[in-house]
């Protein structure tokens, strides 16, 4: 039905017959009356964006397992997880692979080669084996030689909350390998972020969910061994510990190639990350800090548990204090809180918040001595004096992309951010000085 001024005054004067029988109306209000019944009755308002739609490409787990193997190196796009582990680092793909980064020079590192994993986010290393997990499965994965990698063994359903990705829930027999993108162009009202399904595929306006879990931990050993504080993964001796939303198990890794889960434990929701610190396991919430003992590594107990606002939370701990960072930044929070809590652990059975200190957007960090290392969002990694945990002082801010997480080993810190891999050296928190960087290809 077509409009016209005509139209449009006959509305406004019907709407204002009543007032008109006694009342005479000034002509500026009848004019704005008129105005407003053409602006909200004759048009409405468009507008054109352009969208990606992905559509899942999926493969059988067979064909997946198949394809776990030594694979020439590829470029990164999107470093999440690391593990140091020796001469080399590991670094997560996220929801892709694991690119196998020779390190023995940190100041030109060599990326030697890419094993293709569809939906890994963890990794973990023990002598020569690589668990990484794909999707809902737990890999093991023989590094023995980089050259020759082979896919050793396989537990499924270990992470049964994985099952889905994008929206998509997968078969039994199936997983998302891929995406089909293609851009479109909508006439259409959507807020940013918000996704359209059609016909089987997702429409949105930014990258596919981007969903970021975990780096894995480790205990001291005899080989040089590291990861970061975001784990769902953490070794300790013969034991591989995992994390799910809601619980933890553990699995006897003493034949290196055939994991074991030799227990489960329900120990809360919304479980985020998890870290060994000698004969304990520091295992982060939404909802506060949970400490394991390991007394009897098959079956680690409850100890304390120190609850904060709700709010995203890697921790890591020394034999003093433990460091806990809680960010902002995605519905997954539920916070605007953005800080470190700083706990004193020396008596677990009294444990006390130290002090907090206030950040912008703090994820993952490291601490080697008295210097730590805090990932700051995109205010970059920042470098801190912790010498005294009630006078905790920030000595270099080094600018970065969206900073996620920091392995410091050694004198050298690793950083994993959304522009890259970087590497330095530092002697002290005014001592840092950049060695390499492996840029994320666009």
């Amino acid at each position: 039905m077509g409009c016209s001024i005509e139209h449009a005054i006959e509305q406004a004067i019907q709407t204002k017959k009543i007032t008109m029988q006694k009342k005479t109306i000034p002509a500026s209000a009848l004019l704005l009356a008129i105005c407003v019944v053409i602006l909200s009755g004759c048009f409405k308002d468009t507008a054109t964006k352009h969208y990606k739609i992905y559509t899942p490409i999926y493969k059988t787990k067979q064909e997946v397992r198949d394809n776990i193997k030594s694979n020439a190196p590829q470029a990164v796009n999107s470093p999440g997880k690391m593990y140091v582990y020796g001469n080399y680092i590991f670094l997560n793909e996220r929801n892709r692979g694991v690119h196998i980064i020779d390190n023995s020079n940190p100041s030109s590192p060599v990326n030697k080669a890419f094993i293709n994993i569809p939906g890994n986010e963890d990794i973990a290393v023990k002598g020569n084996a690589l668990y990484a997990d794909c999707y809902t499965d737990l890999m093991t994965i023989d590094i023995t030689n980089i050259n020759n990698i082979s896919l050793k063994d396989f537990t499924s359903n270990l992470f049964p909350e994985r099952n889905s990705y994008g929206g998509f829930y997968m078969p039994n027999d199936k997983v998302i390998a891929d995406w089909f993108v293609k851009d479109t162009i909508m006439n259409i009202e959507i807020s940013d972020g918000q996704g359209i399904w059609t016909n089987g595929s997702y429409v949105t306006d930014s990258n596919i969910w981007n969903l970021t879990f975990s780096v894995a931990s480790t205990s001291a050993s005899p080989t040089k061994a590291a990861g970061g504080s975001m784990a769902r993964f953490a070794i300790v001796d013969n034991y591989l510990y995992t994390v799910t939303t809601s619980q933890l198990k553990s699995l006897d890794i003493t034949n290196t190639n055939q994991p074991l889960l030799t227990n489960t434990k329900n120990i809360g929701w919304q479980i985020e990350t998890i870290y060994p610190f000698k004969n304990k396991l520091f295992i982060g919430s939404q909802t506060g800090m949970y400490i394991f003992d390991l007394g009897n590594p098959n079956n680690p107990v409850q100890g304390m548990m120190f609850g904060h606002a709700r709010a995203c939370d890697p921790v890591i701990a020394d034999d003093n204090f433990a460091y806990v960072t809680l960010h902002s930044g995605n519905s997954m929070c539920w916070t605007t809180s953005n800080e470190l809590n700083v706990i004193n652990i020396q008596n677990l059975s009294s444990s006390s918040l130290t002090k907090t200190y206030a950040l912008t957007n703090p994820k993952g960090l490291s601490k080697q001595g008295n210097v730590l290392f805090i990932c700051d969002g995109n205010d970059g990694l920042k470098v801190f004096d912790a010498t005294d945990a009630n006078n905790i002082v920030l000595k270099k801010k080094i600018p970065m992309a969206d900073a996620f997480d920091v392995i410091a080993l050694n004198n050298i810190a690793i950083v994993s951010a959304k522009d890259g891999l970087y590497q330095y050296s530092f002697t002290s928190p005014n001592n840092v000085t950049l060695l390499s960087k492996i840029r994320v290809q666009q």
